[in-house]
């Protein structure tokens, strides 16, 4: 059905903005393809027309045109105006003013809207209990994490290939030569910083280090998994074909991975530790090159 649609819509939105913080009301531009928000308030006024309204938490003022569709999540609605499409409200209220009119159906989860006698609703007036909807959510917000993911990851390899090239090429190194002692490295960072944190949150002067060392253990796994996306794309994508090619593949074959239920997750914990430890395996060597060059004195 077209309400299943407009809900989906709202939520899969949510990956493509930039920011999840919207305070102020905000007003429709008769240039906007659609309005999404995620937090606030939304306001069409009389002179201007949208293609669409999805408001996840906030209400919606409609005098103007939607010639698509009005979905709320959490809000409602006062329609003075008219939208062409559907309008689902699926905690909250709608309510139609004399001059309300609805191109399509009006579907209400909660509270049954409250229509002036001069409003009109072309289609289908009905109270939905969302069982097929909201069984579609879990699925819808798995995804929605998995995206999140994805394209954060893209953007923090990308980042750091650019800022470190060579580096990127030691730890490939190291992971044609010292793939075991890598992992054995990254193991031992990912036991012994929880360890730590713990054994210092006892003591009341070390429990500010803890909580830091804890903040940093999630930025931590996010830099071994993109490594270790590196890593298996150049060991696939071999030069002299560009770094950037390899690791999209080594990504991709990652983050195909992370789809799968349990096993997803048991793969982005290995590739963590696995790509902390190329990290520490590469520095290592640096080191020990550095003083090999050092003259004795």
């Amino acid at each position: 059905m077209r309400y299943l649609t407009a809900i989906g819509v709202t939520l899969l939105a949510l990956c493509a903005l930039p920011s999840p913080a919207v305070a102020a009301p905000l007003a429709g531009d008769a240039d906007d393809d659609a309005i999404v928000v995620v937090n606030g308030d939304v306001v069409v006024a009389p002179d201007e027309t949208t293609q669409g309204v999805y408001v996840v938490d906030g209400n919606a003022r409609i005098d103007g045109l939607v010639e698509g569709d009005v979905v709320l999540v959490a809000g409602d609605v006062r329609i003075g105006g008219q939208v062409d499409g559907d309008v689902v409200t699926l905690s909250g209220r709608a309510r139609l003013l004399p001059r309300a009119r609805v191109g399509g159906d009006l579907i209400y989860g909660d509270e049954r809207p409250r229509i002036a006698a001069t409003a009109r609703v072309a289609g289908e007036i009905e109270k939905e209990e969302w069982n097929d909807a909201l069984g579609l959510l879990p699925f819808v917000g798995v995804f929605v994490f998995w995206l999140t993911v994805t394209v954060s990851s893209a953007i923090l390899g990308l980042l750091l290939l650019a800022l470190a090239p060579r580096a990127a090429d030691a730890v490939f190194a190291q992971a044609r030569a010292r793939f075991w002692t890598a992992v054995g490295i990254g193991v031992g960072v990912f036991v012994a910083l929880p360890v730590a944190a713990f054994l210092l949150a006892l003591t009341l002067v070390g429990l500010p280090l803890a909580i830091g060392i804890g903040l940093t253990l999630l930025p931590l796994a996010a830099v071994g998994y993109v490594t270790a996306a590196w890593a298996l794309g150049r060991a696939i994508v071999k030069p002299p074909r560009g770094q950037i090619l390899a690791f999209l593949a080594g990504l991709a074959i990652l983050r195909l991975v992370a789809l799968l239920p349990v096993l997803g997750v048991l793969v982005w914990l290995a590739a963590a530790i696995v790509g902390i430890g190329l990290l520490g395996a590469a520095i290592g060597a640096a080191r020990q090159q550095g003083v090999a060059r050092t003259p004795s004195s």
